[in-house]
């Protein structure tokens, strides 16, 4: 019979044995995940197979961009994929945009790819409102080119609506999101944003600009107006009536976005010395539209100067809301201004 101090060392031999042998798969284990993992990021360019374009949506979150990118049959490793973002702590700054992944990629490059922002092409939000010049700076800021050539080109073009050639691109430069490819020439891109504008503008606009006795470039130097002046698309109809009414009657428009057209910084306050400034832009100097719009109006205003509100409306005033106080007199606008600007 073997003595109890024996059977203790058989089984402490046995228990090193166990650990030993644990130890051991657990090497290989985490060996042949690291070999797995390596192969998948670095190693295996299976995919893509041939080169493919992708739009990554702006907003969108890292699981949603792995979604698309298998979907679009990119990644060959998508959990590989997500745990070299998330080791390297960039999950969050995948960039959205337009990319062009050529044939046989590995996930490092893919990943790399989308957190620098190598794209074809980017994202470009152009509010309603901007004026060309805001416009050109915009294109510039997402890296599409010279501010200065965007400038030459939106004020030396010029297109035709309805018979009638434009003073430049002011107010035809639409505002929208845009997908803008990295390598279009500024022309290209106007011709984006014009192309754009041609689709909003109301499909009977030869007709309501005959009925309304005007030119399309003129309604839509009114909808720029109304565009600057508004800020609720339902007054925006009563604001291009009031602009309709005070033409009809040769009253100046006396409006103060107008002359700040002309002005290389914004005026909070438009002061008496700025009202005496010898513009064509000066709505208070000078009777009729200004020579150009003042800006690109939005789908709201384009709708509002093309289809004015009937009113026997002469006046508004902002009533610091949002919102404007109208009137058909002057002492009813005078009483107006008397509430409202205190």
């Amino acid at each position: 019979m073997a003595s109890p101090q024996r059977s203790v060392a058989r089984a402490g031999r046995a228990l090193v044995g166990a650990a030993i042998a644990i130890i051991v798969g657990a090497g290989v284990i985490v060996g042949a995940a690291s070999l797995w993992f390596r192969n998948a990021v670095y190693i295996d360019r299976s995919l893509p197979a041939h080169q493919i374009d992708v739009v990554i949506p702006s907003g969108s979150s890292f699981g949603q961009v792995v979604d698309v990118l298998n979907r679009e049959g990119i990644l060959a490793h998508p959990i590989a994929f997500r745990l070299l973002a998330r080791l390297r702590h960039v999950d969050a700054e995948v960039k959205a945009g337009a990319y062009r992944f050529p044939a046989h990629q590995s996930s490092d490059e893919i990943l790399g790819r989308l957190v620098r922002g190598q794209e074809f092409a980017v994202w470009v939000t152009i509010p309603e409102g901007y004026t060309a010049d805001e416009i050109a700076s915009a294109l510039a800021a997402r890296g599409l080119g010279s501010a200065g050539d965007y400038r030459r080109v939106f004020f030396h073009r010029s297109i035709v609506l309805g018979g009638v050639r434009t003073v430049n691109l002011e107010g035809y430069l639409f505002p929208s999101t845009y997908l803008v490819p990295t390598d279009l020439t500024p022309d290209a891109v106007a011709d984006i944003f014009i192309d754009q504008f041609r689709k909003e503008l109301p499909p009977d606009a030869v007709a309501r600009a005959k009925q309304l006795h005007r030119t399309i470039p003129e309604l839509v130097t009114i909808a720029s107006l109304v565009e600057r002046e508004g800020k609720a698309d339902d007054e925006r109809p009563l604001i291009a009536s009031v602009i309709d009414n005070r033409l009809r009657l040769g009253m100046p428009l006396e409006i103060d976005a107008s002359i700040e057209y002309t002005f290389p910084e914004h005026h909070e306050v438009i002061t008496k010395r700025d009202l005496e400034i010898d513009s064509p832009y000066n709505t208070y100097l000078h009777t009729g539209l200004p020579p150009t719009p003042i800006a690109n109006p939005g789908k709201p205003s384009l709708d509002a100067a093309f289809r004015p509100a009937t009113s026997g409306y002469l006046y508004y005033v902002a009533r610091g809301d949002g919102r404007h106080a109208f009137a058909k007199t002057l002492d009813e606008h005078n009483a107006n201004v008397a509430r409202y600007l205190k």
